[in-house]
């Protein structure tokens, strides 16, 4: 059995509101190993985008427990939490969110120049290559398509071979044949590399695809964390 990488317990985000206090979250919890991969479903304004933002270190809850890594992120402070996130953690956005003035290769090596890594550049080729753009190298974000733009981002994500990759709707802006493509490279990359996913998405085939799913509708967990 692997050992745990995420472990949540009674979590709970409530935020002020005109209104009075809005439950965003209300008493998650749910435990995954290494390597599996999990599906965060639900209605719109159902909690998970701000679960996952929890589960990264993003936010702190208004109660609760998150465990990654083996770090207990609300015992962290802001710096202490981004240390975790830089040596466990990776991201792919929706909105792939590419630094426009640098082109594929100078994107995919960011991260990996930020932590000093001599083979900066060998490793984000590599990636790129991988990714089937080892012909787009020197492309600008403007210059390539939506699909692209997020193989440039999934390669970016996986530049330091992180412990967990949470995805917020990874395939939300791309065409069903693109979107496609996409989760096969994601799941490629979790077989390959062991990398735990978590993923929060409304595309139904993408989610079917995970080990486990949960659901949260009105910011509770409605199904269980197969």
């Amino acid at each position: 059995m692997n050992a745990s990488i995420l472990n949540v317990q009674h979590l709970s985000k409530v935020v002020p509101s005109a209104e009075g206090e809005l439950t965003i979250l209300e008493q998650i919890d749910f435990e995954l190993a290494r390597g599996a991969s999990l599906a965060i479903v639900g209605s719109s304004g159902s909690g998970k985008s701000t679960l996952l933002g929890l589960l990264a270190g993003l936010d702190l809850p208004s109660s609760g427990e998150i465990s990654l890594a083996g770090h207990h992120l609300n015992q962290l402070d802001e710096d202490q939490r981004a240390r975790v996130r830089a040596e466990h953690v990776g991201f792919v956005f929706q909105s792939f969110q590419l630094l426009d003035s640098l082109n594929a290769l100078e994107n995919v090596m960011l991260p990996l120049e930020l932590e000093g890594r001599e083979d900066a550049g060998k490793r984000a080729r590599e990636l790129l290559e991988r990714v089937g753009l080892g012909q787009r190298l020197s492309h600008y974000p403007r210059q390539l398509s939506g699909g692209e733009q997020q193989r440039v981002a999934i390669a970016r994500a996986f530049a330091a071979d992180p412990d967990v990759l949470f995805a917020d709707e990874p395939t939300g802006n791309l065409d069903s044949h693109t979107g496609e493509r996409i989760s096969d490279l994601l799941f490629q990359l979790n077989q390959e590399r062991g990398t735990t996913l978590v993923l929060v998405t409304h595309d139904a085939r993408l989610a079917a695809r995970c080990a486990r799913q949960i659901r949260l509708e009105g910011g509770q967990l409605v199904a269980p964390a197969l």
